[in-house]
């Protein structure tokens, strides 16, 4: 596994290298109402580093650009996924193209993985850290 120190080298420098889709969705996703939580970018969880994250609700949000439709990315990608989603994250995609040609329904979209649909209410999320048994 790559060590700590090294993920979240590689985690910084993506975040000072945003590409143009992250960035307008990470504006607005700072609009949403998340009372007591927030979404981190660029976050290293476990051996990957992801886009977006929302640690009060484990969810896990990435934009893939057209390159992802290749086999080999399609590939690492069902990988990541997968592990990811038995570490117990749900994790959320949307193209590139998405972002650019609607944005609200994209912001739409993760309003209701936050909150259950478009008609809630946006309620207080408490942020939870994996606790560490002890053996």
């Amino acid at each position: 596994m790559v060590s700590t120190s090294i993920r979240r080298a590689a985690a910084k420098r993506l975040r000072a290298n945003t590409t143009p889709h992250e960035r307008v969705l990470w504006r607005a996703l700072k609009d949403l109402p998340m009372d007591g939580s927030h979404f981190r970018r660029q976050a290293p969880i476990g051996p990957y580093v992801v886009d977006f994250f929302c640690p009060a609700k484990r969810l896990i949000i990435e934009l893939d650009g057209g390159h992802h439709n290749e086999d080999a990315m399609a590939k690492r990608d069902a990988e990541r996924q997968r592990w990811l989603e038995d570490e117990g994250y749900h994790v959320i995609r949307f193209w590139n193209s998405e972002i650019t040609a609607d944005l609200i329904a994209v912001v739409e979209r993760i309003y209701v993985e936050l909150y259950g649909s478009r008609e809630a209410a946006a309620v207080h999320l408490e942020h939870q850290r994996k606790r560490k048994t002890s053996t």
